[in-house]
């Protein structure tokens, strides 16, 4: 694959769908073993490199070659040196990890729980007590107990490979490394597209810009589902645009199954498996025949995403049904809107529309960016305030001293948000060229020759709206950038061609070169300047540490009973997948009632006694539950200091905040 930098993008991206799909499959079955696994995995990267071989070629000279190249490199490099250390679940990039460390040690999606180990049944029936915790349900009778990890099964598939490797090199640091591996060939795909739609010098400045902006740069350090999600989906896009330049149906299929296979690792990928739908009518329109083959890509891929979600992480989709069946109406229109246009196109039938269409398409770009970035004048956006999401936005309002509205989501503000790290006049340069792109891309698609970068543009484009419309994420900063990785992707390839534009006039050199210049600087001064306080950050650095000292304090037949909010909440699954420890909690109702909580200790402290075990005592806010509950100071487990992720709702994060991890545990004696 020398010298074909687009093939070693495709080809991770199709690893990390397969490692996905096989985790879907043999983790479903209880198979998710090294000696299975492994080897498995080896013959489809053997595949994956045979089935790229036909891809088409970008035209790239050496230097953006070799720039490209060290773009991705340095990505990898820099996010993997500076990897966040998140273990315990406090968000989604703890809950990925303990997915992974559950997957990887017991070989099953879904895990048993030995009944005897928790005195179950007795223990579980006790009012108040409970195998849950956040991002984790407890399924199955109470005498065939079992534990559901929450989102899907892609990036717990892709992480259990470090979690093994770990097991061999000890520590989870190896667990941290997949996450920037993958963004960094994100970036190098997104240089791709770039060049192939802009020129080949286009796609390392534009790899470099999305490389240092913030959203990218910490999404990519963590272990969040969207460094693997990127890469797929701009593999994906990347293939779309080859299809539609050399007519390949080989990257045609290879485009549907990637951006299919997407929802393997994030359900929420079925909007940009709905639009890629949707380009694929307009090109059928066109008699492009590669568009059935992008089309079984996606409906085959996308099935099993569904498929896999359904099977192994139903609560999850009741759970988010809220969002989720409106999504799959929308997509279930588009569809209908899809099989029209291809009836359209078999037919003969090619309508091109009026002549002012391309004119009225740009004009439509701008209005919509316009209204998106005044809503804050004329839209406060609110959700129910019994949505728990509420709850968690008031508690930041009344430390923030803002006034205290926790429906609020703060949804009308999102262009702020994406103005944070790319800057006010890069947005403005990104709409022009955007609306222009797209009159331009109308009026070439009624002449029935639209350009190769339609397709993605639309898709990028029309993803980024529905973004910035319906962000759908609890608004403290910097969590809710993961919402913008496809938006300053996005912005930086616009602002980009404009300087691709300006250097192309026919101007004299001074002239169009500097003001290329300037178009540059107001894209790469903003964004460096944001990102910059943010480059050495480690977020929760020295948190497996913690966890392996928690370990220590239990013994062998111990039973953990998390007893306040904060044990209950981070640390059950810690304890019972990482430290190997039965782990029981207790729910704020019980734990609101010092009387029955009180009780309920006492009842499953003979319950898992009657096994020959011993009930353990953890309280991870203070000593003072465990101190009321048995009349004696616990022992103090852990201990430590990191820092985390400041959580602000109306400025842009500049640091991190310091975070105190403590454990106390006591026995219960009878």
């Amino acid at each position: 694959m020398s010298a074909r930098p687009e093939r070693y993008a495709v080809v991770a991206a199709l690893v990390v769908l397969a490692v996905a799909g096989l985790g879907a499959l043999l983790g479903g079955l209880g198979l998710w073993r090294p000696w299975l696994v492994l080897p498995l995995i080896v013959a489809v990267a053997l595949g994956a490199v045979r089935l790229t071989r036909g891809l088409p070629r970008i035209p790239l000279d050496r230097v953006s070659i070799v720039s490209l190249v060290m773009v991705t490199a340095l990505t990898a490099l820099g996010y993997g040196a500076t990897h966040a250390e998140q273990v315990l679940p406090r968000r989604d990039a703890g809950s990925n990890l303990q997915a992974a460390v559950s997957l990887a040690l017991t070989g099953s999606r879904v895990v048993a729980v030995d009944p005897a180990a928790i005195g179950a049944p007795a223990s579980v029936e006790v009012p108040g007590v409970t195998l849950a915790s956040p991002a984790f349900y407890a399924v199955g009778p109470v005498e065939d107990p079992a534990i559901q990890p929450q989102f899907p099964v892609g990036p717990a598939a892709v992480l259990s490979l470090g979690v093994w490797a770990g097991e061999v090199a000890g520590g989870l640091t190896p667990a941290f490394l997949p996450a920037p591996l993958a963004m960094a060939f994100a970036v190098l795909a997104i240089g791709l597209l770039a060049a192939t739609a802009l020129g080949g010098r286009a796609g390392p400045v534009v790899a470099a810009a999305v490389a240092l902006t913030f959203p990218v740069l910490h999404t990519g350090r963590s272990t969040y589902s969207e460094p693997f999600a990127a890469l797929t989906l701009a593999a994906g896009l990347l293939c779309l645009a080859l299809a539609a330049r050399d007519r390949s149906p080989r990257a045609a299929l290879l485009a549907g199954v990637l951006v299919g296979g997407t929802t393997l690792i994030r359900i929420d990928a079925l909007r940009e498996v709905f639009l890629v739908a949707l380009v694929a009518g307009l090109y059928a329109l066109r008699t492009a025949p590669w568009t059935r083959h992008l089309l079984v890509g996606l409906a085959g891929s996308t099935g099993l995403g569904l498929l896999a979600a359904a099977v192994l992480s139903p609560r999850y989709l009741a759970d988010i049904s809220g969002s989720f069946v409106p999504l799959v109406a929308g997509g279930l229109l588009a569809c209908g809107a899809t099989a029209g246009l291809f009836v359209l196109g078999a037919r003969g039938r090619s309508p091109v529309g009026p002549s002012w269409l391309p004119h009225a398409t740009g004009a439509a770009v701008v209005l919509v960016g316009l209204g998106l970035a005044t809503r804050p004048l004329w839209q406060v956006v609110r959700q129910s305030p019994d949505d728990p999401g509420s709850r968690v936005v008031a508690g930041l309002q009344l430390r923030q001293g803002l006034p205290v509205d926790g429906g609020r989501t703060y949804a009308e503000r999102t262009v702020e948000w994406l103005s944070w790290w790319v800057g006010p006049i890069a947005l403005g340069i990104a709409l022009v060229v955007l609306a222009a792109a797209v009159s331009t891309a109308t009026r070439r698609w009624q002449r029935g020759d639209p350009p190769p970068w339609a397709g993605p543009l639309l898709v990028a484009a029309a993803s980024t709206a529905l973004t910035l419309w319906r962000p759908a994420i609890t608004p403290d900063h910097p969590w809710a950038e993961r919402r913008l990785v496809i938006a300053v992707a996005l912005v930086a390839v616009l602002v980009v061609a404009a300087a691709a534009w300006l250097v192309d006039r026919p101007w004299p050199s001074p002239l169009r070169l500097t003001a290329a210049a300037a178009v540059i600087v107001a894209l790469f001064a903003p964004t460096v300047a944001a990102s910059w306080p943010h480059l050495g950050d480690r977020v929760e650095q020295g948190s497996p540490a913690a966890v392996d000292e928690a370990c220590t304090a239990f013994a062998e037949g111990d039973v953990a009973l998390m007893v306040d909010a904060r044990a209950a909440n981070e640390w059950p699954q810690v304890l019972r997948g990482r430290c190997g420890v039965p782990a029981l909690s207790t729910t704020a109702g019980l734990r609101a009632d010092a009387t029955a909580l009180a009780g309920a200790v006492e009842q499953v402290r003979t319950a898992v006694e009657a096994q020959g075990h011993r009930l353990v005592l953890v309280a991870a806010e203070s000593p003072e539950t465990i101190v009321e509950l048995t009349g004696a100071e616990p022992t103090v487990a852990v201990d430590r200091t990191v820092l985390e992720d400041d959580r602000l709702l109306e400025r842009r994060p500049d640091s991190l905040v310091p975070l105190r991890i403590a454990l106390w545990t006591s026995s219960v004696q009878p």
